[in-house]
């Protein structure tokens, strides 16, 4: 089996704002838990050094590609939510939060999750193909 390389490269430090869904920190350890996830799965990972680069602008390479050039072209789909009509027993939550897909791809640490995970998943698959 193929190895992954992750790699968060910025050269900055970000804080988190408002608009921002990390800091440079929080991604670090966002990226960190995600690898030690992977590791726990039998997946062989590896996060390559997140130490600032002369680059102007924070980026993730998994196994050398951008993660913007492994999204570019995929369709994201959304698992089923429990939102059902038959389901009267209380009143729904509202909540006015940014749409999960909404990502200022100016800022690394301000990737989705579900864009970050299905990057993984298109490199694993792309490295397991037989």
């Amino acid at each position: 089996m193929a190895k992954m390389n992750i790699e968060y490269r910025h050269s900055k430090p970000v804080k988190k704002a408002d608009n921002i869904r990390r800091s440079t920190d929080g991604m670090e350890r966002y990226l960190q838990d995600i690898v030690k996830e992977m590791k726990s799965a039998g997946i062989s990972v590896e996060l390559i050094d997140c130490t600032a680069t002369g680059d102007d602008d924070s980026s993730i390479y998994i196994n050398g590609k951008n993660i913007k050039d492994i999204l570019n072209g995929l369709k994201i789909l959304f698992p089923e939510d429990d939102d059902h009509c038959d389901d009267l027993s209380g009143p729904k939550v509202v909540s006015f939060a940014r749409p999960v897909l909404e990502w200022n791809d100016s800022y690394a640490e301000d990737i989705p999750d579900i864009l970050m995970k299905n990057a993984i998943s298109k490199t694993y698959s792309d490295i397991n193909k037989g």
